[in-house]
């Protein structure tokens, strides 16, 4: 009886830890949301980038980078006071909007009062809007797509003014 209580009892543990395991893995995959334990960006920064206010189809007047690519919001970052959270696997599928010199972010058709920049953990600069972190889409393969809208319920293509973009459907999982 003493060996069957005590199998029972290492059955419990085994069975626990396979659950805590299973859920930590759980948070380093899906469709973006996740925040990895790595500190990379994702992305290369340039010495200078462009914000350009956009008509994209399906969300409306967004903001876009120098290369046309709709730039998101995340709703786990803060923006008063400004806080990034995504890193790791988050941030290689949706890499940071990164500069090395904030002076040298230019606008069109956006309020250049409203952009600023934060360091990231890894040294690098990226790109706010209103207070709120910009970053790409890994899988908006061309200019002025917006597969990210509405991805996990937190992800958004940023407005002129940083707010939310609204659209006529999100998506779960960005198609």
């Amino acid at each position: 009886m003493l060996a069957t209580r005590r199998n029972t009892r290492i059955t419990g543990y085994v069975a626990v830890g396979v659950a805590v395991f299973t859920l930590a893995l759980g948070g380093c995959g899906g469709s973006g949301g996740s925040k990895g334990g790595d500190t990379g960006s994702g992305s290369a920064p340039t010495s200078s980038a462009t914000l350009t206010a956009a008509e994209v189809d399906q969300v409306g007047t967004v903001v876009t980078d120098s290369k046309g690519h709709v730039l998101y919001r995340f709703d786990e970052d803060s923006a008063k006071p400004t806080k990034v959270t995504c890193y790791g696997n988050c941030a290689k599928l949706w890499p940071a909007a990164t500069t090395t010199d904030a002076k040298n972010v230019t606008v069109k058709g956006v309020d250049k009062k409203l952009v600023s920049t934060v360091e990231r953990s890894d040294g690098t600069t990226q790109i706010t809007l209103a207070g709120r972190p910009l970053y790409r889409y890994a899988k908006d393969d061309e200019a002025k797509e917006a597969h990210g809208q509405g991805v996990d319920g937190t992800w958004f293509a940023a407005t002129p003014t940083g707010a939310k973009a609204q659209d006529s459907g999100s998506s779960s999982n960005g198609y």
